[in-house]
């Protein structure tokens, strides 16, 4: 299954898929194509998966197979979390389990994360596969963080479970399995309506270092 949209009320739901939801070029145009029907036709946007996996980040295999185009890739998976990171409407992810790597950063890129309590990693593991971390991609991870926490999950590839990254601070809540998603969907609804271009420029102020470097 691929990525996929539907809707609760006014909240769209983007279901990343139902297998480890690694960052392909074709999943990237899916994504962004839902992305627009989102900031048309929603007052919220969800993100989550099914399964084992929120997301394991870039395609290595496609970046392997396409090695004389890693800069383009590089460059429009930046370019989503820069969109996730100033979307105009509220953004949470709903992360049903593991997130490793650019999967971890595009929760990170949202709003606010509830993470399943009882299964799943949340994982930055660059140091020990050897793939150092842009600077956009640093720069979001930081701003997001606090200095202590990025040191940790940036330099150690610790792996955080639910509990731990709700302490840490990767995530604003825990949830079981079977209420991940509503518990995303209730956090949401009471900040439903803000005006998107308002709400689009205090997002692209706050975090205009980081689009900057992500770009």
């Amino acid at each position: 299954m691929t990525a996929n949209l539907h809707y609760q009320d006014k909240i769209a739901v983007l279901n990343l898929g139902d297998d480890e939801n690694r960052f392909s070029a074709d999943w990237l145009d899916t994504v962004n194509t839902h992305l627009d029907a989102v900031e048309r036709d929603a007052q919220g946007l969800v993100t989550t998966g099914v399964g084992k996996f929120y997301s394991n980040g870039l395609d290595l295999d496609w970046i392997i197979a396409n090695s004389d185009r890693t800069d383009w890739y590089v460059g429009r998976v930046q370019e989503l979390f820069a969109r996730i990171l100033t979307f105009p409407l509220p953004t949470i992810a709903a992360v049903n389990g593991h997130a490793f790597g650019a999967g971890a950063m595009l929760a990170i890129a949202h709003d606010y994360r509830v993470m399943r309590e009882d299964r799943g990693y949340y994982c930055f593991p660059e140091v020990d596969i050897n793939i150092p971390f842009t600077p956009g991609m640093a720069a979001l991870i930081q701003a997001k963080l606090s200095a202590q926490t990025a040191v940790t999950a940036m330099t150690t590839g610790h792996r955080f479970n639910g509990p731990d990254a709700l302490a840490a601070g990767l995530v604003d809540a825990t949830a079981t399995d079977t209420e991940v998603l509503t518990t995303a969907i209730t956090r949401l609804t009471p900040i439903l309506g803000k005006n998107p271009a308002t709400l689009a420029a205090i997002k692209t102020t706050m975090y205009s270092a980081v689009t900057a470097a992500l770009r």
